[in-house]
């Protein structure tokens, strides 16, 4: 009797593994912004993935452009048609995406996955977990994996800049702004050793207008930018004021990042912080 109760209890759970598998195959997912990209890849088998942003293959702006072109892209500026047309179960947003595509997408019955924490990386492990939920038990054990791994990764880095002095730095921008605390690049200093005078000394919050000629006399040690090489990546500071006035930037004193790490707001934000650390403390890695 107990035998058979058993084989009964086994059937039953082979019976819902199979449901629950079926369930994610039936996923398609529509991504709407980088971010949500970086985040779906990670975690999703290629069937769940219908398709990524309109920036998705751009290297300037995606740290997977090469994996994405694998996959459909959605339009640039498309309406609700053009995520539709992909037959989506869910559809993944940020909070800055546009709110009546939001919407229409919601009144068309299709399930819509806000991401809105991705100021640390804990925030991006919160979005993995929620994402990884909606894929199934195969994303939840990936989701682990990643944040296990970027754990570790992190640690490591912490060790080998433990005692080294923090270098000062800024980040300009060809846009007005500049980032001060509460920013992406804010989260990059943290764990690359480093000082955001924007913060430290211009008191500045998010990304704020610079204060032009108080930065003259911060001590910049170096210049963070972007960009596939150096001199295209300082080529707009050397005619921009103030920047053009600074020591560092008339000097070439940067550290440079890819593209899309200065702005990542996934995961792999774990790359940045270990690109920028080699660049303003090449000492410690061999």
């Amino acid at each position: 009797m107990i035998r058979r109760f058993v084989s009964l209890v086994f059937a039953l759970a082979m019976l819902a593994g199979t449901a629950r598998l079926g369930a994610e195959e039936t996923v398609r997912v529509v991504s709407q912004t980088v971010g949500t990209d970086e985040l779906l890849f990670a975690l999703a088998e290629p069937s769940q993935i219908a398709a990524l942003s309109h920036l998705s293959r751009d290297p300037a702006f995606s740290a997977i452009a090469k994996e994405a072109e694998a996959f459909p892209q959605l339009k640039l500026n498309g309406d609700v048609e053009s995520v539709l047309r992909f037959r989506p179960t869910l559809v993944l947003v940020t909070d800055y995406s546009r709110g009546e595509l939001v919407a229409q997408v919601r009144r068309a019955g299709v399930k819509v996955l806000v991401i809105d924490r991705y100021r640390t990386l804990e925030d991006n492990f919160a979005s993995l977990r929620l994402l990884a939920r909606e894929l199934g038990p195969a994303a939840e054990a990936r989701a682990e994996q990643i944040i296990t791994s970027c754990r570790a990764r992190v640690d490591t880095l912490r060790e080998k800049l433990q005692g080294r002095p923090r270098v000062r730095v800024i980040a300009p921008s060809t846009y007005g702004v500049i980032p001060g605390d509460n920013s992406t690049f804010q989260d990059l200093c943290d764990h690359a050793a480093a000082e955001n005078l924007a913060f430290t000394l211009g008191g500045l919050h998010g990304h704020a207008t610079p204060p032009n000629e108080h930065m003259l006399a911060w001590p910049i040690e170096r210049v963070v930018v972007a960009g596939f090489d150096d001199e295209s990546a300082l080529a707009p500071f050397k005619q921009l004021p103030p920047y053009r006035m600074m020591e560092a930037v008339r000097n070439n004193r940067i550290a440079r990042l890819e593209p899309w790490q200065l702005s990542c707001i996934s995961h792999y934000r774990v790359d940045a912080y270990e690109q920028l650390a080699r660049a303003l403390h090449p000492e410690v890695f061999p």
